[in-house]
C-alpha cells in the first residue's frame, strides 16, 4: 500500500504519506526541510528507504499542518501530531523524529505517553543551544538576503560531510530548483519554533524505550546534544555514528536497517 493522505487537524489539515501492510505503526517526523518541501504526493518517492518494513509495519510520514499560525511552537506541533494520529486511528506507534522532528517527538512522548511505544531520536537536541541558534538564525536571514541556491548550499555544508558534498555537488542546483517555495513563510515559522524550543523540563516524563542516534561531527545541533538527551531520558540508549554529522540518515547506508532492528527489539 502506498497512500498520499490528508488528515483534519483543528481548523486546518495535515499531509501525510503512508506505505506498508503491517499491523505495527511507525510514525516518522521530518526536520526543518518540511518547511520547504512537504510530503504531499510523495509516498512512492519516500517509500524506497523503508522497503524492508512493509511486511510488519505501516509507516506514516507526517508534514506540519498546512495553516501554521504565528508563534506556533514545537509543543503545539506535538499536540497537532497527537491529534492527527488519533484522527487516523493510530492509537500506538513507534515514533522516529529527525532533527526538528525529534524535537516534536520529545514533547509527543512526554505529553502523550499512551501514543508512543518506542522513541527514536535522530540528530536532535533537548533545547535550542548556541550552535542551533546560530545556524537557524543564519538560515532565516538568508531567506531575505540570499538566493535559494545559496541557502541550499549553506544547508548542505552544515548537514553533510565534505566527501558527500563533493560527490553530490552537481545535484545541488537541481535540488534547489525543486525545493524553492513560493515564499518562505512556512519555513520561517518552523525555524522560529526551533529558536524557542526547550524540552528539558519534560524529558523526565518520557518512560518508553528511547534510542538516540547521532553523529560525532554534527555542525547543526552540536555534538553535546545526544549526551544531554541520554542523561535526561532515563534508560535511553545512544548510538554515535563516527565521522558523520547531521545528514547521517542519508549518508550511513545501513541507517534504515539499524532503525528496523531497534523497532523489532
Amino acid at each position: 500500500m502506498h497512500k498520499n493522505g490528508c488528515v483534519k487537524v483543528g481548523n486546518t489539515d495535515m499531509y501525510y504519506a503512508a506505505f506498508g501492510e503491517g499491523k505495527k505503526n511507525l510514525v516518522v517526523l521530518p526536520g526543518l526541510s518540511d518547511g520547504l518541501w512537504t510530503v504531499k504526493g510523495k509516498a512512492w518517492l519516500l517509500a524506497g528507504s523503508y522497503k524492508k518494513y512493509f511486511t510488519d509495519y505501516t509507516v506514516y510520514m507526517f508534514s506540519r499542518k498546512n495553516a501554521i499560525p504565528d508563534g506556533y511552537s514545537i509543543e503545539d506541533m506535538a499536540e497537532d501530531e497527537a491529534l492527527a494520529m488519533r484522527n487516523l486511528g493510530i492509537d500506538k506507534a513507534m515514533v522516529m523524529g529527525v532533527s526538528q522532528g525529534g524535537m516534536i517527538a520529545q514533547f509527543l512522548a512526554a505529553n502523550h505517553p499512551e501514543l508512543v511505544e518506542k522513541l527514536i531520536l535522530v540528530v536532535t537536541a533537548p533545547y535550542a543551544n548556541e550552535t542551533i541558534k546560530n545556524v537557524v538564525s543564519k538560515w532565516i536571514d538568508m531567506t531575505t538576503t540570499s538566493s535559494h541556491t545559496e541557502l541550499m548550499l549553506d544547508t548542505a555544508e552544515k548537514v553533510y560531510t565534505k566527501e558527500f558534498n563533493e560527490k553530490n555537488k552537481s545535484f545541488l542546483p537541481l535540488v534547489a530548483r525543486f525545493t524553492k517555495p513560493k515564499n518562505y513563510d512556512r519555513f520561517c515559522k518552523n525555524a522560529y519554533a526551533i529558536l524557542n524550543f526547550d524540552a528539558r523540563n519534560v524529558l523526565s516524563q518520557i518512560k518508553c524505550p528511547t534510542y538516540i542516534l547521532s553523529g560525532d561531527s554534527d555542525n547543526t545541533v552540536g555534538n553535546d546534544a545526544p549526551y544531554e538527551l541520554h542523561n535526561a531520558i532515563a534508560g535511553s540508549e545512544m548510538q554515535i555514528f563516527e565521522g558523520l554529522g547531521h545528514g547521517l540518515f542519508e549518508e550511513d547506508r545501513d541507517f534504515y536497517n539499524k532503525v528496523l532492528e531497534i523497532c523489532n527489539r
